[in-house]
């Protein structure tokens, strides 16, 4: 009788995840040293890349042999380096996919308080609570324009869905945390009928007018500084979007939020939701998981929620038809009707 054969279990996975915070800090180094940005033209030694970063020689060696050891860049064998097809397509600063703005902020705005996991775990309190306005205004005034690649083709794919071209007359978009506005950017490039309200804090605001101004849109937006909660919305939207915001607000603050959105909307009217969903039993995927426990970092009340918890809480601020919709990102978006 054949004896069976099992996988020898080793500590191999243990060990990469014990150099786990390695890969994001050579990414930002590798960033902020302009390595992408330099390859981008044409392969390059190590010493052309060090006379046109001005970094040492050294320095750019380590970080970039690890690059090639992560497939982020390619070496041959005249030792020159060049990029590879995803950080062509991701990780130069001047491709409209750049997606290196999340990873900037590692060494000084996001690993600083995950330090602190063990005390937070013991405690249930965040290291800093980014959803509140004292708190969280700095950190979004830097932290908005860096994220707009990651939320922009989910925007356009809603924008593509909703067909706002086709309405009837104008569409009124209500554009809250709008953050550096790419939601209603979005919405507004894809028909000259869109108007868009874009509400945040008092210091976050102006990044959404500069960035709405480099789009050429400002004539198409007004800006509505405030509290979500306490802002006075207005009503008679078409549209109204939630991009990443539940995540921060909490079960209880997220349900208020959804009927005051609820009751600025027109009979008819779309909320479009994003977030990073996890499945109902919360074993996946990783990556929402991951973000749960960022909340519990960075927010007192924060989580990441499935559909079916997001779609309960729209039901009962009195929206039907929750659904999905696919989008480019980590999750699908959340659509739901007014009446």
């Amino acid at each position: 009788m054949p004896v069976p054969v099992t996988a020898q279990i080793t500590p191999e996975r243990i060990m990469q995840f014990a150099w786990g915070y390695v890969p994001p800090l050579v990414l930002e180094a590798a960033i902020r040293h302009r390595v992408f940005d330099v390859l981008d033209n044409s392969p390059k030694t190590l010493h052309e890349v060090h006379k046109e970063t001005g970094a040492s020689e050294r320095g750019l060696a380590a970080i970039m042999n690890a690059l090639v050891g992560l497939d982020f860049l390619s070496k041959d064998e005249q030792g020159r380096y060049s990029l590879t097809a995803e950080s062509a397509a991701f990780l130069v600063s001047t491709r409209p996919g750049f997606q290196g703005g999340l990873i900037r902020h590692c060494s000084q705005q996001l690993i600083p308080k995950w330090l602190h996991l063990n005390e937070i775990v013991a405690t249930g309190k965040p290291a800093n609570s980014v959803n509140e306005q004292v708190a969280g205004s700095e950190f979004f005034a830097q932290f908005v324009n860096d994220i707009f690649p990651m939320s922009y083709p989910a925007a356009q794919a809603l924008a593509r869905h909703l067909n706002l071209d086709g309405a009837d007359g104008p569409v009124r978009v209500l554009d809250l945390a709008a953050g550096s506005g790419v939601w209603g950017i979005a919405l507004a490039q894809s028909s000259g009928r869109v108007r868009v309200t874009a509400v945040d804090w008092p210091d976050v605001i102006p990044v959404t007018r500069g960035t709405v101004g480099r789009f050429g849109l400002a004539d198409r937006f007004s800006f509505l500084e405030g509290d979500l909660l306490q802002a006075n919305f207005g009503g008679d939207y078409n549209v109204a979007t939630l991009g990443h915001i539940l995540h921060s607000e909490g079960r209880e603050r997220s349900g208020a939020l959804l009927a005051k959105t609820f009751a600025a909307l027109a009979s008819g009217g779309t909320i479009a939701v994003a977030e990073f969903l996890v499945n109902a039993d919360r074993t996946g995927p990783v990556n929402g998981l991951f973000f749960a426990v960022n909340m519990l970092v960075n927010t007192d009340d924060g989580d990441t929620y499935s559909f079916e918890e997001i779609a309960s809480w729209l039901a009962e601020a009195g929206f039907t038809d929750a659904r999905t919709i696919d989008s480019p990102g980590p999750s699908p978006l959340i659509l739901a009707t007014k009446p």
